[in-house]
């Protein structure tokens, strides 16, 4: 895995140091897009608080955004949970407003694919909201393409849109 810098922008990989930055930017990235954890969306999810534990299993990675000492966004990249063996799912991809129009989320997620074909994964599968346009027309830039039908069991029932791509 890379480490990249760009401008005072540094991606790397995640330390357990960083578990409290990363959670409070999905808080608030969550709250500014009215993502409430009531409605079943990541910033209810029980492992927040600990992501470097969560992703330091095998197969699954996560990406810090540093700026200034700060974290100020991630994502990554794991099974997707009770899904098969072959089928990764990018998560918890949050940029704080500072980063947003930047590359940086794109990077992320290319980083993230060649991750999951790295370990053998087939296909990578996201779930979303109708309330993230910029983030669904970088996805569909990708290549992932709008399916029917929630895959695996990942837990967010509001996340109406669903999208899959063959890696």
């Amino acid at each position: 895995m890379t480490t990249n810098t760009t401008q005072n922008y540094q991606i790397r990989l995640i330390e357990q140091k960083d578990n409290p930055g990363i959670a409070a930017v999905i808080r608030a990235v969550s709250t500014e897009h009215g993502l409430t954890a009531d409605k079943g969306f990541a910033v209810a999810d029980p492992i927040l608080d600990t992501l470097f534990e969560v992703y330091s299993k095998p197969r699954c990675a996560y990406w810090v955004v540093e700026m200034d000492g700060n974290i100020v966004g991630g994502g990554g990249v794991s099974q997707l949970a009770g899904g098969d063996n072959q089928t990764a799912e990018l998560q918890k991809m949050y940029l704080a407003s500072v980063l947003r129009g930047k590359g940086l989320a794109k990077e992320i997620v290319l980083m993230s694919l060649a991750y999951a074909k790295q370990q053998g994964y087939t296909r990578c599968y996201l779930e979303t909201t109708a309330d993230l346009q910029a983030a669904i027309k970088l996805y569909e830039k990708l290549g992932f393409e709008f399916i029917d039908k929630a895959l695996g069991n990942t837990g967010h029932s509001d996340c109406e849109i669903r999208m899959l791509k063959v890696l």
